[in-house]
């Protein structure tokens, strides 16, 4: 792709004003649907007769999601993001429908198989979007706004999704959304008309990604169903899902991500520890509140929604603070998150103080929401033109692996030690682990390639670093 000068203007400038609501909504009713679809699940299945299936509408989404951002991802090195954002909009649109429309299990799993494939495909290409119409000095305040787009549907989305479902069916759950998906997919023709046609043809990529999307599909899929039921049968599925995961994870990945190799490697592995150690802990939250401490269902999701919102008040902060280096922002959000998961092992006794479970997800939020879109930018600075696909995608493959695998450990810990009704036994020593986890986060950000303490002089040396070390 022709290496060009991004424009000088703002998120709001008026050459990129109708480009950035557009990403916001594209962003905005992913999020909506993906709360509301919790929401609307036992209504929904009920109708269907699919109870027994309960947690495949969810997992054939996420399996959907994993291949499309690694083939998102590929397809944008080679012809751009236009493409894969007129192809990724479209299949969302189309699993809302389907979904919407469905008159038994069949359909809704296509629907949601579709709704999976359409957002792996738009995510991967709005990263490499966001590369290519901001400048640099723009891009922290652009990731801090996607995170910011999440905040109205996680304070909203669950209520309104309930509320459609009472008064209108839970078919309104997504059918609602078709309008907006195709509005946000036409706010961006003007940016994708505009952008640089490709002239120089990527670099080879990795032999066999298509296969390997596949195997992180079927690894995950397996994972994450041995999570959601948790016995000492399921255990052995999960285990065979990590062994095929392992090895396409070795081509989905920066070489030496496992191991922390300094530059690109290092940072996308932050992403995987950051997001599994925190969802880790989130999975289990609510479970904590209603069955340790008594908590209604509704009041069980407050926490969640603060911590939204520390999420985006601390994206939004490190967006308007382009002259810190991206290295440190990822350090201080380790720490701060490391001390919040922390503190939530007070709330898994019936003795601990269960008010903090609010106070102290807000940190965790914030610790997030600080390290998260400077993970992103500093990703991304890292990486050649012709690489900014395959980053993206690593990035977010980064994301659901690490999720997948710190929400299984915790399913094991609740089988084996406790159970649902009684977790304590379960979930503090993973509240612990898990900021155990996100503590190793802060000490490999924390030192350079040769073992030293990363201290200011990363400013430039950060930003230098690039793919050549795949």
């Amino acid at each position: 792709m022709t290496v060009t000068e991004p424009p000088s203007g703002s998120l709001w400038s008026s050459e990129n004003r109708a480009t950035t609501v557009g990403v916001l909504l594209l962003i905005t009713i992913a999020a909506f649907e993906h709360l509301g679809v919790s929401t609307a699940m036992p209504r929904m299945l009920a109708e269907l007769d699919g109870g027994h299936l309960y947690a495949w509408p969810f997992t054939s989404f996420l399996a959907a999601s994993v291949v499309a951002t690694v083939l998102s991802g590929r397809l944008c090195d080679r012809v751009g993001p236009g493409p894969a954002l007129m192809v990724g909009p479209t299949l969302f649109l189309a699993g809302l429908i389907v979904a919407g429309t469905a008159g038994d299990m069949a359909g809704l799993l296509v629907g949601r198989a579709l709704q999976g494939l359409g957002l792996g495909t738009e995510v991967a290409a709005i990263y490499v979007l966001v590369a290519l119409i901001y400048a640099e000095k723009y891009r922290p305040a652009a990731f801090g706004l996607l995170a910011a787009a999440w905040v109205i549907p996680s304070i909203i989305g669950p209520t309104a999704a309930g509320i459609a479902t009472e008064r209108l069916g839970w078919r309104w759950v997504f059918l609602g959304l078709a309008p907006l998906a195709v509005l946000g997919a036409i706010l961006l023709v003007p940016a994708l008309r505009a952008l640089p046609k490709p002239t120089r043809p990527a670099t080879p990529g990795k032999r066999g990604l298509p296969l390997a999307a596949v195997a992180a599909a079927v690894g995950i899929t397996a994972v994450t169903w041995a999570a959601q039921h948790p016995s000492l049968g399921t255990l052995w599925i999960g285990l065979g899902g990590l062994a095929v995961l392992l090895p396409a994870l070795r081509t989905l990945l920066p070489i030496g991500t496992l191991t922390g190799r300094k530059g690109l490697p290092r940072t996308v592995l932050a992403r995987g520890v950051l997001a599994g150690s925190f969802f880790g802990v989130e999975a289990f939250l609510p479970l904590t509140l209603t069955a340790v401490h008594g908590y209604s269902p509704a009041m069980a999701g407050l926490p969640l929604t603060l911590g939204a919102l520390g999420w985006s008040g601390a994206s939004h902060w490190q967006g308007r603070r382009p002259d810190i280096p991206r290295a440190k922002l990822i350090r201080w959000g380790f720490a701060i998150l490391a001390v919040g998961l922390a503190s939530t092992a007070f709330i898994a006794p019936a003795w601990g103080p269960h008010w903090l479970a609010s106070v102290m997800w807000v940190v965790s939020g914030a610790g997030i929401g600080m390290a998260f879109p400077a993970i992103n930018v500093l990703a991304l600075q890292q990486t050649s033109e012709q690489e900014r696909g395959f980053t993206s995608s690593a990035l977010q493959v980064a994301d659901m692996v690490f999720s997948a695998v710190c929400v299984g450990f915790g399913g094991v810990l609740l089988v084996s030690l406790a159970t649902a009704a009684a977790p304590t036994a379960a979930v503090l020593p993973l509240n612990l682990v898990m900021a155990g986890v996100a503590a190793l986060g802060f000490v490999l950000y924390s030192r350079d390639g040769n073992g030293r303490w990363a201290g200011s002089r990363d400013r430039g040396a950060e930003s230098r670093s690039t793919l050549v070390e795949r």
